[in-house]
């Protein structure tokens, strides 16, 4: 399987992105696609992450590697941004190739529900007022991830 995993400031692109998956010499059936972007919730300004490198690849890499047994992809791209980005901005890519749709769609439910809760990300709201606090784990996200009957990433 073919995998790329990327932690970043810089925006990136959709096309050029689906492009290389495409184009790789595998026999894709479908890409499967998922972008977050940031959300302008209660007058937010922009949302600043921060992670802790090396230690947030691996987790992604092992989220990425227990999708690619489970739903037999190809590829799969991972690109979390990072720094201060404002509302409306790109803030992650997940990108799963496979044979057919369904493993392919299936796969981006599963890594960005589990990205979600297990990635060491840390993420500040910051308001026009200059005020700013600290996003809390949500029991949604929680949910989310625990849809797909597994203990999680670290059996990977």
């Amino acid at each position: 399987m073919l995998v790329d995993i990327r932690v970043q400031e810089e925006t990136f692109s959709l096309d050029a992105e689906i492009a290389r998956l495409a184009g790789a010499g595998f026999d894709v059936g479908g890409i499967g696609a998922f972008i977050g972007l940031v959300r302008g919730d209660a007058g937010l300004a922009a949302l600043a992450l921060e992670h802790y490198p090396g230690m947030t690849e691996s987790m992604i890499a092992r989220i990425v590697a227990q999708a690619g047994a489970r739903f037999g992809l190809l590829a799969c791209t991972v690109i979390h941004r990072i720094g201060r980005l404002p509302v409306g901005a790109p803030i992650v890519l997940v990108l799963c190739a496979a044979a057919h749709r369904g493993a392919a769609l299936e796969a981006t439910g599963f890594v960005i529900d589990w990205l979600k809760t297990q990635a060491p990300f840390w993420k500040r709201e910051d308001y026009p007022d200059g005020q700013a606090r600290w996003v809390a784990a949500r029991e949604s996200d929680e949910a989310a991830a625990g849809r797909w009957d597994t203990g999680g990433p670290s059996e990977a």
